[in-house]
């Protein structure tokens, strides 16, 4: 008899039934947008099974979130890590108020900001998820934060293939090491995956222990019914918490919630046939658990349980349902999501607190970073994270001075160092992270970036949700450039990562040389808004070139050496620079005059003038030939006729073309390279002599 249950069972009982009204509305919207979709297709296998999952956390009181300011900092967050299951992400969003439902219909178009995969063209969608194994770590780096004031919890829903990507046992680590006890993660342990939809390319043999071999607490429940999925998330908000991060393994299978064998695949294309069929099943199982749920209700009656009965009509009213004449009307939500507040990125810091740099001087740029971010880190959006490389960078000794709890290490995990930065700076930090330049994460930070463009896009819009400041300031230090790995070998050497991420879209690069100009580009970062940068900085200690007044701008090229009457040009960065300098000065004294430009930025204004002037251009640099890709693209870009003798590439592809480095000292490198002072010299030499003997000939 219901009269013998406790009330607690009571409510939680009615919220139960609710749910799984609630499912209904939100697989008739999923539906809804196979219906409309650009390609009649979506993804339900992975979708249907989430439901279940996804309708408990957002619908039954378990995760607080402000559906009118989404990026305000005193609320839970929320990341769909499996971001195939975007239909059921955006059916929940439409129907909870972060956007009007128009928007699920036409998805996947060009002109829809709903895609295949979320992203934060989708108002409240914090993380552009997708390619596997990403959004979980990002969601750690959330849990981390939230375990300080203002204190919040983060969820995540991953899948059963997901799990098969490394990064995510980065993450499970990381986050068992650093007890992040507010931090649940819902694994859809659906049995099925892409080429086959019935089971898994291999098992797991126990993912319960998988979890709890590394410090989490497992509850495994049948997600194929509610309660089960509704009372751990309960034990998870209320129990008691004992410093483990959960893992709730819901096991169900692909397709689960479809009533139909139809929806049993991964993505699918479906016919208005089938739709029109799985509509009429979905109506009626949703009359017959409304009417369940009013049976139950009617059941208990009486001043006793009144109480009971006004907090499930309260939900039901959170839920948008309107009971009328014993019918659960779902009411349509207007949008309520405003556009966000103007974020301030600007640091605020001490400039007295910064090091002071001595002209001529040598310093080591992990030195300058150490010293400089003691001075940033005072300002609490500062935070930073290494991969066992930490004394590379100067970071965690820097920020760890000021606040250790902001300065992390990731191990020997790059794809979480860059999550768990990519995390911060979606909170409004200002984040850096830090390895060897050729270990950073190709597929992450593509994936960052797509997620930081979206942000721009919508930022541009007028009436976008978000406002200026809610871009990304994540800084990569990429340490060891070019030739300073040395010894190390051809898996270690820096000279081919600037020219694969010359093609990540809304990266900015720079290449650094004197200390000086490095803490101007530190300075400059510190203004905030830079977006994403990646910085590439020496290891070894390098010589002030410029004066204490340097003023860094990204896009800018600099004179270090000039004469009008100079015969002809380096265009250099980093090391490189100073090799130019040592050739400029040996050629001086055999009466041949060259200027040495600085170009730490692509300059295209300068590339122009530098063709424009007559001179001829040698672009020496200690990779793979970064500069020289832009000359060539400018210039093919900007003059109508190229006179290509005026231009001479040297660097690493000059000697075998596209190939690894392997160990040496530096001195060696640099001239089995022939970029060392003394063979950039005779090359220039050289190279003017004949020039000019050509132009006597004629």
């Amino acid at each position: 008899m219901v009269y013998l249950e406790d009330k607690k069972s009571l409510i939680n009982r009615g919220i139960t039934q609710l749910l799984q009204v609630k499912d209904s509305d939100i697989r008739l919207l999923n539906l809804h947008q196979c219906r409309y979709a650009i390609d009649s297709s979506i993804h339900i296998g992975g979708a249907s099974s989430a439901t279940i999952p996804m309708v408990s956390l957002f619908y039954g009181g378990i995760i607080d979130v402000n559906v009118e300011q989404p990026t305000a900092t005193d609320q839970d967050q929320f990341v769909l890590s499996k971001g195939h299951a975007v239909a059921a992400l955006a059916s929940i969003y439409a129907d909870l108020g972060y956007f009007d439902r128009s928007v699920l219909k036409n998805s996947r178009s060009v002109s829809s900001i709903l895609n295949g995969h979320p992203g934060p063209l989708l108002p409240g969608v914090h993380v552009a998820t997708g390619p596997m194994g990403q959004g979980m770590g990002v969601a750690q780096g959330f849990a981390i934060t939230g375990q300080r004031s203002p204190k919040f919890d983060v969820y995540a829903l991953t899948g059963d293939g997901e799990l098969q990507e490394g990064p995510i046992w980065e993450s499970v680590m990381f986050a068992g090491y650093k007890r992040l006890e507010n931090l649940c993660v819902m694994v859809d342990n659906n049995g099925g995956q892409l080429d086959i939809v019935t089971t898994l390319h291999f098992p797991y043999n126990s993912l319960s222990t998988s979890f709890s071999s590394f410090g989490w607490k497992v509850i495994e429940v049948d997600a194929t019914k509610y309660h089960t999925v509704y009372n751990a998330l309960l034990e998870f908000k209320y129990g008691e918490r004992d410093g483990r991060p959960t893992v709730i393994i819901c096991k169900s299978t692909k397709g689960h919630g479809g009533l139909s064998d139809y929806m049993n695949t991964h993505k699918a294309t479906i016919s208005t046939e089938i739709l029109d069929q799985e509509d009429k099943l979905q109506i009626r199982q949703r009359a017959a658990r409304e009417k369940e749920f009013f049976r139950f209700f009617n059941q208990i009656q009486g001043e006793e349980f009144s109480e009971e009965r006004n907090i499930i009509l309260k939900h039901s009213e959170k839920m948008g349902f309107k009971i009328e004449k014993e019918k659960l009307v779902t009411v349509e939500t207007l949008v309520k999501t405003k556009k966000a507040p103007v974020r301030d990125k600007k640091i605020n810091y001490s400039s007295a607190q910064l090091p002071k740099l001595e002209k001529g001087k040598p310093y080591g740029a992990n030195k300058v970073i150490e010293l400089s971010m003691k001075a940033f880190a005072q300002d609490e959006r500062i935070y930073s994270v290494d991969s066992d490389l930490a004394s590379t960078s100067g970071l965690q000794a820097g920020v760890g001075f000021v606040d250790k709890y902001r300065a992390l290490n990731a191990g020997v995990a790059e794809a979480n160092m860059m999550l768990l930065g990519e995390a911060f700076a979606i909170l409004g930090g200002n984040a850096w992270v830090s390895t060897f330049c050729p270990f950073f994460d190709w597929k992450v930070m593509r994936r960052i970036a797509v997620g930081h463009q979206e942000r721009l896009e919508v930022i541009a819009e007028k009436n976008g949700w978000l406002s200026e400041g809610h871009g990304l300031d994540l800084t990569m230090v990429a340490t060891a450039a070019d030739l300073e790995t040395q010894s190390n070998g051809a898996t270690h050497m820096g000279n081919d990562d600037v020219m694969l991420f010359n093609e990540v879209a809304q990266l900015k690069i720079i290449n650094v040389s004197c200390p000086q100009q490095l803490l101007g580009v530190l300075k400059w970062i510190m203004e905030g808004n830079k977006g994403m940068i990646y910085m590439r900085v020496l290891r070894a200690p390098s010589n002030v070139l410029y004066d204490a007044d340097f003023v860094f701008e990204f896009g800018k090229a600099y004179n270090v050496k000039y004469s009008e009457g100079a015969q002809a040009t380096i265009v250099s960065s980093g090391r490189a620079v100073y090799e130019a300098l040592d050739a400029a000065q040996k050629l001086e004294a055999e009466g041949i005059v060259i200027n040495v430009v600085d170009m730490p930025t692509i300059d295209e204004d300068a590339i122009v003038e530098l063709y424009q002037s007559g001179r001829t251009i040698f672009i020496a640099e200690q990779n793979n030939g970064y500069l020289w890709s832009h000359f060539k693209r400018v210039l093919f870009e900007q003059e109508t006729n190229i006179n290509t003798q005026k231009l001479i590439p040297i660097n690493t592809t000059t000697k075998g073309g596209l190939h690894y480095i392997h160990s040496g000292t530096y001195a060696e490198l640099a001239a089995h390279y022939s970029l060392d002072g003394a063979s950039l010299t005779e090359r220039i030499s050289q190279a003017l002599k004949t020039k000019k003997a050509k132009a006597n000939t004629i």
